[in-house]
């Protein structure tokens, strides 16, 4: 019996346990689960699991040659430590089934291979066994994969999690929030066809059943001046696209909206309105179903759209200047439709778009805005109103996701798992004020996690009781500080009274930053006049200050405000309060409010026990199986994954609990295989003795050992390889013997059985029918005493066979023709049934006979029958005839001359033969032909009509009654032509005439002439003469064929 293995595209070794059964994947009999230890034996074909176990592990060759290993055999996953690092493959692994899911499903975090699963259940186990709140952290640049994973965790969670008692629909409405917000947050950039361009953080709450029962959104930095616009061959966000594309008929007219994207202003300046890989119409309908699923009311829903539209008429607001170079709105259609969709005044929009308010000295006045001040009013108004209403949407899918029962005991036992989908470090060409907040926030993420990678490190050394080293390592505090120091920091410096009065130009900016101490001379005379340089953990970045103040104050001036507020709109009066108005404050800018809300998410992940996701984007062109080790080494540097492998490796590279370190590498010592029957610890111990660990390779902890060199550890895994072969061979050895004895016993045992069983069956079988036979002889012998009394019970079964057994031999013995006259002799009882059955058989034969013969050959029995009763013991060669049948004529047409037929004219031919004519005088033999047609016998003498003799005038015919030729035709006297003539007999030409008779004596006396009659003598004799005789008669000598 072989052992069978299948590799599964997690790099997953499974045992085949039966080839028509599924694979099972579990420990103990029922399978083997390759262990990460398990894969090392192909670490030069796929790389190892673990980032940690690379030998040269400050080698950036070496991490990226190990990804792309494992890469090319479509392994997306490893780790470092407990990081995952993924790579998106751009296609469908099927890894993801309900199957996978089950395989990772309460498994220890090294027991299977790296996936996303794996992150998924060891943060759902801690959740529920340490109560403590846990968080998994997904970074990556655009296109890596991020919301793709998180969508997997989700999905995973939605899957495996107990259902709550109140039904799904927390579930539902987690797995539903995500195309909502995909629609309003996600558009198709150049790097990637669904770029989250806002960061995600959602917090799902668990009871203590580990159920999920509600959940929380935060978002992060909306990247709302893609509203306004998108670089070449990018797009707006999607939902503008799925609406115009999906919308009904009915709801578009209603806004004012045309399905051409080409329409608006906003949606054309990337020119890429369509995407062969986006379906805008399927994914419309999955957002309508999703934002029913959140408890949007159909009202919502239009209150919603009314929105959307609103931003796609303002992108098409144009203005022109009057005599005073003012600002008009010229496009009165379109304001139009703007009042009626975010229910505010015409007239009031229109002066708020023209116009701006400014209060001085307690005193209001109305500036006029020329061209470009309204371009900017217009935009500011679309970004502000789709950013509040993107925010609105999350505290919206906030209150649906929200517990429902925040009253009840078990609300206090609630745990959360955070899941934080972040943008990645950006580097690109030009470096904007989103790069700067995207960059700053992954600087403190980085600062985060070497803190808690440090701490949870020093944690397990403290806890195992081994001396904890001092880690050195790159550490961004500074970078952290000279962004967000008070008064000093870059934002500080961007929120100061002179930058937001406008009273400092971008243009002189970037002065200020020099004077930190990282900026050397050489670094500011690389500089342009508008950059200032940062040296973030990942690398330098050079910053452009077009646009910084701007997009930092966005401004939304007093009098849009005002107006916005006076909506009707439910949604647009929750978007923009009117306390906003009397607040005397100014709006806090966008770096303040996002280092605000970015510290708070460094105290919520803080209080989490965290996990993290690194997602690689192995290519730009999105292409399956392409890596591009450009690409992705820019991508590992600016992930920090060097990093955090150095500090992992900084101490020990490999840990692992003393049972399942001995359960693997027993077989290695003689001491503890195959048992080991004291503590782990000390088995260990043994172990490593007897393998030769040197003292500096290895520690022994509380409850784990501590390795420190990879090459240690594979050096151990291949001597395993090794001794598994040897192993093996016992294993299978012993296998087969059991198997076979046991299959053998097996065998023997069935043979017994069924040997015992078919000997009682034959027993009884023979018992049966000898007792039958015995029964059967007794009643024949009692039958035959009594066979000629009358019938009783003691002679019935005996009646019954003789008659039985005649019936039977008759079916045997039936006659086989006609002439058959075989017949079995019956008994005495059944003689005239025979009898019957005789007359029965006989005419079914005759019947059958008839029924199966011809026309041609009933013409033949019918004429010999008509010879038979003419002929049949009169002539003596009729015996010899019978077999011969009896042909239409003996002469052909080509023997019978023409003259003759033309003298016949259209009288037929019935039937010709050759006769020799005997003349009445002397008896002399002629030659001539005798045809019969139907009126006549005609006598043809060389091609001339000789004689015609009529039927009517024809008186007899006579033949003797032995065997020779001869016939006399006798006519009436009057006729003096009459002839006699010798032929060959055929009596079915003769059928017009009347039926001949041979005569009784032996002579044939006929008329020869007037007053004359001739006589013909016929003689017995050895052979056939015909003379004339003495006395001048004709004597004829024929032979006798049969005696009578």
């Amino acid at each position: 019996m072989a052992l069978q293995v299948e590799l599964v595209p997690t790099g997953e070794i499974i045992r085949v346990v039966h080839p028509h059964r599924p694979c099972k994947l579990a420990l103990g009999s029922d399978g083997v689960r390759v262990t990460m230890e398990s894969a090392l034996t192909a670490r030069d074909r796929v790389g190892v699991q673990d980032f940690v176990l690379l030998e040269n592990f400050t080698s950036e060759a070496a991490f990226i040659e190990n990804l792309r290993r494992r890469f090319r055999e479509n392994l997306i996953y490893t780790y470092i430590g407990p990081v995952l690092v993924s790579v998106n493959p751009y296609r469908d692994l099927q890894i993801y089934s309900r199957q996978h899911m089950e395989r990772y499903r309460g498994v220890s975090f090294y027991e299977v291979p790296p996936h996303l699963f794996a992150v998924a259940d060891t943060v759902y186990r801690a959740l529920r066994t340490e109560r403590r709140d846990q968080a998994v952290m997904i970074s990556g640049e655009s296109g890596a994969g991020k919301t793709e994973a998180t969508k997997r965790l989700l999905q995973f969670y939605a899957e495996t999690c107990p259902a709550p008692e109140r039904g799904g629909a927390v579930r539902d409405r987690l797995l539903q929030s995500n195309p909502v917000l995909e629609a309003f947050g996600n558009a198709k950039t150049l790097r990637n066809d669904n770029s989250s361009r806002f960061g995600k953080y959602m917090d799902v709450q668990f009871d203590f059943k580990g159920a999920p029962v509600g959940g929380h959104i935060l978002s992060y930095l909306l990247e709302k001046s893609r509203v306004v616009h998108q670089n070449h061959g990018e797009r707006n966000f999607h939902v503008f696209y799925q609406l115009l594309e999906g919308g009904e008929e009915e709801t578009l007219r209603r806004l004012g909206l045309e399905r051409n994207p080409q329409s608006y202003l906003y949606l054309v300046k990337g020119q890429c309105a369509k995407v062969s890989s986006i379906n805008d119409k399927s994914d419309w309908k999955v957002v309508r179903k999703a934002l029913t699923v959140i408890d949007f009311t159909e009202d919502e829903v239009e209150d919603l759209l009314s929105i959307v539209a609103s931003v796609l008429h303002l992108g098409n607001i144009h203005f022109a200047a009057d005599e005073e170079s003012n600002a008009q709105v010229t496009t009165e259609n379109q304001l139009k439709y703007l009042t009626r969709l975010l229910s505010v005044e015409g007239s009031t929009l229109r002066e708020a778009l023209t116009h701006r308010k400014i209060i001085a000295k307690g005193e209001e006045l109305l500036s006029p805005l020329n061209l470009e001040q309204a371009a900017y009013a217009r935009d500011a108004l679309a970004k502000a109103v789709y950013s509040r209403t993107f925010t609105w949407l999350v505290g919206k899918i906030n209150r649906s996701l929200a517990s429902k029962d925040a009253e009840s005991p078990s609300w206090r036992s609630t745990t959360v798992l955070g899941l934080l989908d972040i943008y990645g470090f950006e580097v690109f060409q030009h470096n904007s004020f989103e790069q700067f907040c995207i960059n700053y926030c992954n600087e403190k993420l980085q600062q985060l996690f070497i803190e808690l990678t440090l701490k949870s490190e020093q944690e397990e050394y403290e806890a195992e009781g081994i001396a904890w080293e001092p880690v050195q390592y790159f550490n961004n505090k500074i970078i952290c500080d000279l962004v967000e120091e008070k008064f000093k920091g870059i934002i500080s410096i961007l929120v100061s009274p002179l930058c937001l009065q406008g009273l400092v130009l971008e243009a002189d900016f970037h002065p200020i930053t020099p004077r930190h101490k990282l900026a050397d001379q050489r670094t500011r005379k690389s500089l342009g006049r508008g950059e200032f340089r940062l040296l973030h953990y990942a690398g330098e970045v050079t910053y452009s200050v077009t646009g910084f103040l701007d997009k930092n104050n966005d401004l939304l001036f007093r009098n849009l405000k005002e107006t916005m507020c006076s909506s009707k709109n439910p949604i647009m009066s929750q978007c923009f309060d009117r306390s906003e108005l009397s607040d005397k404050k100014r709006p806090e800018t966008v770096a303040t409010q996002f280092k605000m809300s970015l510290l708070q998410l460094m105290e919520i992940l803080q209080s989490k026990e965290p996990a993290y996701v690194r997602c690689i984007k192995p290519n730009d062109a999105k292409q399956p199986g392409r890596f591009d080790e450009v690409l992705i080494r820019h991508q590992v540097k600016y992930l920090g994954l060097m990093e955090n492998l150095r500090v992992r490796r900084a101490g020990f590279a490999y840990r692992r609990k003393y049972e399942a370190f001995l359960q693997r590498y027993k077989s290695l010592c003689p001491e503890t295989w195959p048992t080991w029957a004291g503590r782990p610890q000390d088995g260990v111990a043994v172990l490593v003795r007897h393998l030769g660990y040197k003292p500096e390779e290895y520690k022994m902890g509380r409850t784990k050992i501590f390795i420190r060199f990879p090459k240690t550890l594979f050096a151990t895994e291949d001597a395993l390889e090794v001794r598994r072969q040897s192993l093996a061979t016992k294993i299978q050895a012993a296998w087969r013997g059991f198997h076979w004895r046991q299959k053998f016993l097996r065998v023997k045992r069935s043979a017994i059985c069924i040997q015992s069983w078919w000997r009682g069956t034959l027993g009884r079988r023979k018992a049966t029918k000898r007792k039958w036979a015995a029964q059967t002889i007794r009643r024949l012998i009692r039958g035959f005493i009594l066979r000629h009394a009358p019938r009783c019970p003691e002679n019935a079964f005996f009646l019954d066979h003789v008659r039985t057994s005649f019936l039977l031999n008759l079916r045997r013995q039936l006659p086989r023709n006609v002439l058959d006259t075989s017949w079995p002799t019956p008994p005495p009882a059944l003689r005239e049934a025979s009898e019957l059955l005789r007359e029965l058989c006989i005419k079914n034969m005759v019947w059958k006979y008839c029924r199966g013969i011809s026309p041609e050959w009933k013409q033949q029995l019918q004429q010999k029958a008509v010879a038979s009763e003419i002929f049949k013991g009169k002539k003596d060669n009729y015996p010899q005839s019978v077999p011969r049948l009896f042909i239409s004529t003996r002469l052909g047409a080509d023997e019978i001359s023409s003259r003759v037929l033309q003298a016949l004219g259209s009288e037929p031919i019935q039937y010709a033969v050759p006769v020799v004519k005997y003349d009445r005088k002397g008896y002399k033999p002629r030659s001539r032909q005798l045809l019969l047609t139907p009126n006549a016998v005609v006598i043809v003498e060389d091609a001339k009509v000789k004689q015609r003799i009529d039927y009517a005038n024809l008186t007899g015919i006579s033949v003797s009654s032995l065997s020779d030729s001869l016939f006399v035709l006798h006519v009436q006297r009057e006729d003096n032509k009459q002839k006699v003539a010798g032929a060959h007999l055929r009596v079915g030409g003769l059928s017009p005439w009347k039926n001949p008779h041979p005569p009784r004596s032996s002579s044939i006396t006929f008329a020869g002439g007037p007053g004359r009659d001739g006589t013909i003598d016929f003689t017995p004799g050895s052979e056939l003469l015909i003379t004339k005789a003495k006395n001048g008669h004709l004597a004829v000598v024929a032979p006798r064929l049969n005696s009578r």
